[in-house]
């Protein structure tokens, strides 16, 4: 636990009133307010006031604005340790809560990688001392991201890691990855794989088709991904353990997921915003921006990804942050790094399938929050009594343009600049805290 909660006895009553207020884990969709006091939420929804305010409160006129639980972002690459140049803690907390996420879930590709409980220690340490919204590790899931040695599970988990990844990288050995289901069973903890398999990717730096063609780039084929996909979701069969596929891009991946669930297979999956929001025709001037992990793919396959996201077969959907430098981004299309920054973005981007009557706006605020909390079995995502007052207020209508001097980040490898975005937040709250305010 950071030291933001054990702030929250100082912090004044918080009155958020003339909302609408969005809170899935409850069915609440309605006008109303939130009320909090030391730290946590003492009431919201539309009879959250019946009690009047508290004394001393700081009230905040919401004027009509969606007040929802703050984001939870499942997938987050922090440079700390060992990349400090590309992103820190305190970097990546500001621009999160400009996105109004409050929980950021990191990921363990760092230098070292997170695959022992002193460095999940340091993770939190750092945290502590540096961020302004909480911070949760997930761990490696073989030591070294080398795919072959599990790491302790037990101890990791015990020092506070809330799942295991495979980070960017795909464990090959279906027996490795078929005892780190069984393993992790034993703790009910969550294994979070990439399918993407390596030797059918090759040399490949986008999805594979017309386009590809046309730009005289290598494509990654769909069956990257649901070759190995398939094989996970067996895996997960056999050893009766929880499996996240951590970012699916392809339809076919969709109908693996659904054929899962379908069998009863403690399956989940998660996608990235900008495979929601773009396609592979985004990558037509040679942007590397663009180019991403999994890749941009068709169009049909966008459609497939939103329509799983709107019926649950996706079921949460994250900014994959990824940060890179101008030395790795900077360079031909074939050999620029993969990675897009989207703390900033995460929630905008996802509005535009709201505005496009795609996808409710309580399922997003799910797939972005309650779900992902759910998962990770962390107190977050709703705004019950009792739980801790991270909220996010945003006005979905509200239209702007993102450039580059706006990003917090401090990489600013961005595939959305200039992009023309309808919603916005306003301000974002932390243990009861205001700690980002646009106004």
């Amino acid at each position: 636990m950071t030291d933001l909660m054990k702030r929250a006895g100082d912090v004044p009553p918080l009155v958020i009133e003339n909302a609408r207020v969005v809170d899935p884990s409850r069915g609440i969709d309605a006008a109303g307010a939130v009320v909090a006091i030391g730290g946590v939420i003492a009431a919201a929804g539309p009879d959250a006031l019946n009690q009047g305010r508290p004394d001393g409160a700081v009230v905040v006129d919401a004027a009509g604005a969606v007040a929802a639980p703050g984001l939870v972002d499942m997938r987050v690459f922090v440079g700390e340790p060992g990349f400090d140049h590309r992103e820190t803690f305190a970097s990546a907390s500001r621009a999160a809560l400009a996105g109004g996420i409050t929980t950021i879930v990191t990921m363990p590709d760092t230098q070292p990688v997170i695959d022992d409980p002193a460095l999940v220690d340091y993770v939190f340490r750092r945290a502590r001392d540096t961020a302004q919204v909480r911070v949760r590790p997930m761990a490696a899931l073989t030591k070294g991201h080398g795919g072959q040695e599990m790491t302790e599970f037990g101890l990791l988990k015990e020092a506070g890691a809330v799942g295991f990844t495979s980070g960017r990288h795909m464990v090959a050995n279906a027996q490795v990855l078929r005892r780190a289901l069984t393993y992790a069973r034993d703790f009910d903890a969550l294994v979070c794989h990439v399918p993407e398999d390596p030797d059918l990717k090759g040399s490949g730096v986008m999805n594979a088709g017309d386009t590809a063609v046309r730009l005289g780039l290598s494509g990654i084929p769909a069956e990257a991904e649901s070759v190995v996909l398939a094989r996970d979701l067996r895996l997960a069969r056999l050893a009766k353990g929880r499996y996240h596929a951590s970012l699916v891009s392809t339809a076919e991946a969709v109908d693996l997921l659904r054929w899962a669930k379908g069998q009863g297979i403690q399956a989940t999956a998660g996608v990235a915003i900008t495979n929601l929001t773009l396609n592979e025709i985004d990558v037509g001037g040679y942007r590397t921006f663009f180019k991403t992990q999994p890749p941009l793919r068709s169009e049909d396959d966008r459609l497939a990804l939103v329509r799983a996201v709107a019926d649950g077969i996706i079921d949460v959907v994250v900014s994959n942050h990824d940060p890179q430098d101008v030395e790795t981004k900077r360079q031909p299309f074939a050999e620029a790094a993969d990675g897009a920054v989207g703390l900033e973005t995460l929630l905008a981007a996802g509005l535009r399938l709201v505005h496009a009557g795609d996808v409710p706006l309580a399922r997003l605020i799910e797939a972005t929050s309650t779900r992902p909390a759910a998962l990770l079995g962390l107190d977050a995502g709703t705004l019950r009594p009792g739980a801790p007052a991270d909220l996010v207020l945003f006005d979905p209508d509200e239209p702007w343009v993102l450039s580059e001097e706006m990003l917090l980040s401090r990489s600013k490898n961005t595939p959305f600049e200039g992009a023309r975005f309808t919603g916005r937040v306003r301000r974002t709250v932390v243990g009861g805290k205001v700690v980002f305010d646009r106004a």
